[in-house]
């Protein structure tokens, strides 16, 4: 079995991440606190998550913005 119980994220998906960031911040402000053109340009939680997949360095930014911030997300 592959237990991660120190992992922040096990469990979560990255579209519940990219789901419950654009619900809280919307993808205007997501934008501005993560400057990458899925959430600046024509953004869509499909687009993000396709971009987000392919681009290690990104979906590392959106995961640490969501571990600091998750606390506000998960009520």
């Amino acid at each position: 079995m592959n237990h991660q119980p120190f992992n922040p994220l096990h469990g979560i998906t990255l579209q519940t991440i990219v789901t419950e960031l654009v619900d809280y911040y919307g993808f205007e402000e997501l934008g501005q606190r993560i400057k990458i053109r899925c959430f600046t340009h024509d953004p869509s939680i499909k687009s993000s998550l396709k971009f987000l997949r392919k681009t290690p360095w990104a979906r590392t930014k959106v995961e640490n913005l969501y571990i600091k911030n998750k606390h506000k997300f998960r009520q």
